[in-house]
């Protein structure tokens, strides 16, 4: 439709056709694919050493990486990583979900960092999507005064289905973090309950963060993750919370005089705090590096130490076993058909896995043969 603007009694009038718009896209930009240039193993080594975080932070994606291609690479560079390891304290901390974990380490984060100096390294363990196999991975958020400390490394990590809380390769990247010069490690795991064995494996000192008012006196004597704490914090002990804190720590003070004394013939306190208020946090740092000293002098420290490896490596045979099995192309071929039975009633789940398993061992040895 013509504009009235144009007709010829508006002659005087004039209308600007306006600037042209530039591109959304910058005109000087080259288009092309940008691929970041892969580091060898020694570079990446070096890197870790000189406590580069960009190359700390590539090389722990490289050991997460379910890609098997990846894997003799990772397992290249934690290999020379692991003479500058080893020297850092180990803290797993774990409790119910809601119970202020992401918070508390914040506090503890920023206090020992005050208190001792020296770098910390936090693995904050996410839970996945059993649906859409993904994670939030937004713990840097609820770490608000930690994530801006140029001495801190934050690294959320999907639990991919892994039991305990704990990511498949939480122990790895332990190891990166420490070559690159952190001398603290925080592993905060998902908080599944009584599971948290594969946590306690690759820590010195093992931290439960409860709340008040979860449950009743029995939760207290439980098995389980309370038998294998090395200490008890009850959060959010502020407010009209202290009086229920005060009472919840006293029932588990008693909860533990039914546990058999621990391998370390450490006695685990029970404390109160508050994660948001930052009250208490001192006395659990005392309480921490307290047991440190106790178990560095009896000997239980290196003890420990030693007897996880060995437990690591047994992982490590299982979980290459098991991927050796359904990566093998005569098992591949007969799961659905193996599975097919099993729905149908023809094969109980049992017998369809032992049928698998002899198929899997004859063509293993026929292989060797």
């Amino acid at each position: 439709m013509e504009h009235p603007e144009n007709n010829a009694e508006f002659e005087g009038l004039t209308v600007n056709s306006g600037v042209k718009q530039p591109e959304i896209v910058n005109p000087y930009l080259k288009r092309g694919h940008y691929r970041r240039r892969e580091l060898t193993v020694a570079e990446m080594v070096e890197g870790i050493v000189k406590g580069d975080i960009t190359v700390l932070s590539q090389a722990v994606t490289l050991v997460e990486s379910v890609n098997s291609a990846h894997m003799p690479k990772a397992q290249e560079v934690i290999n020379k990583c692991l003479p500058y390891s080893g020297n850092s304290i180990r803290i797993g901390i774990s409790g119910v979900p809601g119970a202020g974990k992401s918070t508390s380490i914040d506090e503890f984060g920023c206090h020992v960092l005050d208190r001792t100096g020296g770098k910390l390294a936090v693995l904050a363990i996410d839970p996945s999507s059993e649906r859409s196999k993904g994670s939030i991975l937004g713990d840097k958020t609820r770490m608000e005064k930690l994530a801006q400390r140029k001495e801190s490394f934050i690294r959320p990590s999907p639990s991919a289905g892994s039991l305990g809380g704990v990511a498949r390769k939480t122990r790895e990247t332990i190891i990166l973090c420490e070559a690159a010069g952190f001398d603290k490690i925080f592993v905060e795991t998902v908080g599944v309950g009584q599971s948290e064995t594969a946590c306690h494996s690759m820590v010195d000192f093992f931290l439960l963060i409860q709340v008040a008012g979860t449950g009743d006196e029995l939760q207290g004597i439980k098995r389980g993750i309370m038998e294998i704490s090395d200490g008890i914090v009850i959060n959010k002990c502020d407010g009209d919370n202290v009086d229920r804190c005060r009472l919840a720590a006293t029932s588990f003070r008693n909860a533990l005089h039914f546990f058999p004394e621990p391998e370390s013939g450490w006695i685990p306190k029970v404390l109160c705090y508050s994660g948001f208020y930052g009250t208490g946090i001192k006395e659990v740092w005392n309480m921490i590096y307290e047991y440190i000293d106790f178990v560095k002098d009896n000997g239980y420290f290196d003890y420990r130490r030693n007897e996880q490896s060995k437990y690591w490596m047994y992982e490590s045979i299982n979980e290459h076993l098991r991927n050796n099995f359904y990566n093998n192309t005569v098992i591949q071929k007969q799961l659905k058909t193996a599975e097919q039975a099993v729905l149908r009633g023809e094969a109980t789940s049992f017998q369809a896995a032992g049928d698998l398993l002899e198929l899997y061992f004859k063509h293993i040895v026929k292989e060797t043969e």
